[in-house]
């Protein structure tokens, strides 16, 4: 491996060691559900899962469990309940 390359992986491991340099602005994902796959998506501060629970709360356990794994990484909307 070149000295170039290795640098490069250091900065890396660096980067990823301070999180708060990453902020997502999109990401399309999809999470293994209990009963089956969900597409889940955040774009522009807003959370969309396509389960059922999502459609009617405006929120799921999928988007709150990208919510904790992402926790600094994204900013949220406040969502309304209805």
């Amino acid at each position: 491996m070149d000295y170039g390359m290795i640098g490069k992986i250091e900065k890396a491991k660096r980067y990823a060691q301070e999180r708060n340099r990453v902020h997502f602005e999109a990401l399309t994902v999809t999470f293994n559900g209990d009963n089956s796959p969900h597409t889940v998506q955040y774009k522009d501060g807003n959370w969309q899962c396509n389960c059922d629970f999502f459609q009617s709360r405006g929120r799921c356990c999928h988007t709150m469990a990208l919510e904790m794994i992402l926790e600094g990484m994204i900013i949220t909307e406040p969502v309304e309940v209805k």
